[in-house]
């Protein structure tokens, strides 16, 4: 049994991007707190064999997402959350007065950077 808290700085950035600090992790899953600052567009990424489940805790934002049979753009605010099967192409970006703060679990662990390519977006990234 495992207990954790949030770190107080970052651990690293995500490949698309985002400030992320790193909270648990296992073998079947890890979990992840991710932000991004206000105005940020990240790149748009599609994981090779990683899916992830996304809770929204502040800010507010956009996630573009597109499976090759249909895509769809939703706003992420409190309390929204998503799924990015994996082999989903997909982007985010924080458009509200103050950076967009989620959880995300990634099944099964993530296994390094090398996991995401990047692929054409909805939006020109910023960073």
């Amino acid at each position: 049994m495992k207990q954790t808290t949030l770190p107080e700085s970052y651990d690293a950035k995500s490949p698309a991007g985002a400030d992320i600090r790193f909270i648990m992790d296992g073998p079947t899953g890890n979990m992840i707190h991710s932000t991004v600052p206000v105005g940020q567009i990240n790149r748009a990424t599609r994981h090779k064999t990683v899916s992830e489940f996304w809770y929204v805790l502040e800010g507010k934002g956009q996630i573009w997402r597109s499976d090759g049979s249909g895509e769809s753009t939703v706003d992420l605010e409190p309390g929204v959350s998503i799924d990015i099967p994996v082999g989903t192409a997909f982007q985010y970006r924080s458009n509200g007065p103050q950076p967009l703060k989620f959880i995300c679990i990634s099944m099964p662990p993530w296994p390094g950077d090398d996991e995401a390519e990047y692929v054409p977006g909805a939006w020109q990234p910023t960073v």
